[in-house]
């Protein structure tokens, strides 16, 4: 299986890498939702957009936002 994002080997969706990444915003949505009340999309657009995001957590951002359309 290729992963979702850049078509390493994954495991599952994603290669070790961006499985790595799209546990740190998945995780991370919880803290953002309290403090912010924002959307999941929401969320993902303001993840792409925060210049201290990592290139590997904004691709992961980028391919979850994109299944929410």
């Amino acid at each position: 299986m290729k992963c979702m994002v850049c078509d390493r080997e994954a495991v599952e969706k994603y290669c070790e890498f961006h499985e790595k990444a799209y546990q740190n915003v998945v995780q991370k949505f919880e803290e953002w939702k309290r403090a912010t009340g924002a959307s999941w999309k929401q969320y993902l657009e303001a993840v792409l957009e925060n210049s201290c995001t990592g290139a590997w957590a904004k691709e992961v951002a980028e391919q979850l936002l994109s299944e929410t359309k």
